[in-house]
């Protein structure tokens, strides 16, 4: 049995992703950059915002971006979520009640946004707020291990005794590098392909996750 299971939030508990991925669309229309909804998951998607700045900056071939920017990623994101809803995973609530192994969150995201959305959603009782671990926390973000790695470390298992539960190839590359097993879930609108290239044992169905486990 696995001594941890270190999950991603946004897109493999939370349908979030999409939801972001729409407020950046809605920003980044503003400056005249026209990607789609696919375009920045295929770019920004399992990344830290500073990440995801930088790649947009240079997109827009700018040196830097404006000083309320931010403020407009976050505005735009407030809109996106109060007009579509948040919605957890279909399969999770029972996943997370079927699993009673030690569980923290490995995440990308604003800490901050992270715990209140798994408030939110009803979430946040299967973690508590002290395992939540965000790249804000660590040195580099995914792709690089450190999130995982600080996880593991605080929570008091050795890398090679921890399943990662992710939906973003940074996120997959980054648990792949900590040493540990990486289940990449591949449903809703993500791509199992790009998931099993990066080296995730793919599944679709958050259901099946207790059985993966085992």
């Amino acid at each position: 049995m696995p001594a941890l299971l270190i999950f991603d939030c946004d897109g493999t508990l939370i349908d979030s992703e999409r939801l972001y991925n729409l407020a950046w669309v809605e920003v980044l229309g503003r400056y005249g950059l026209p990607w789609t909804t696919d375009d920045c998951a295929r770019r920004l998607m399992g990344r830290t915002l500073p990440d995801c700045y930088a790649i947009v900056a240079q997109a827009m071939g700018r040196d830097s971006l404006p000083d309320d920017f931010e403020d407009e990623v976050f505005a735009a994101s407030d809109r996106v979520f109060a007009r579509e809803g948040l919605q957890v995973i279909d399969g999770v609530r029972e996943a997370l009640a079927a699993l009673p192994h030690a569980k923290c969150i490995a995440s990308s995201g604003v800490y901050e946004h992270v715990r209140d959305n798994l408030a939110q959603t009803g979430l946040l009782a299967h973690f508590g707020v002290e395992r939540i671990f965000t790249a804000s926390m660590v040195a580099r973000g995914k792709p690089a291990p450190d999130v995982f790695l600080h996880a593991a470390r605080r929570m008091g298992a050795a890398p090679q005794d921890c399943i990662v539960i992710e939906d973003s190839v940074p996120g997959v590359l980054g648990g792949r590098a900590a040493g540990m097993r990486v289940l990449g879930y591949g449903g809703n609108h993500h791509d199992p392909v790009a998931l099993r290239a990066a080296g995730a044992e793919v599944f679709d169905d958050m259901r099946a996750l207790p059985a993966l486990i085992g």
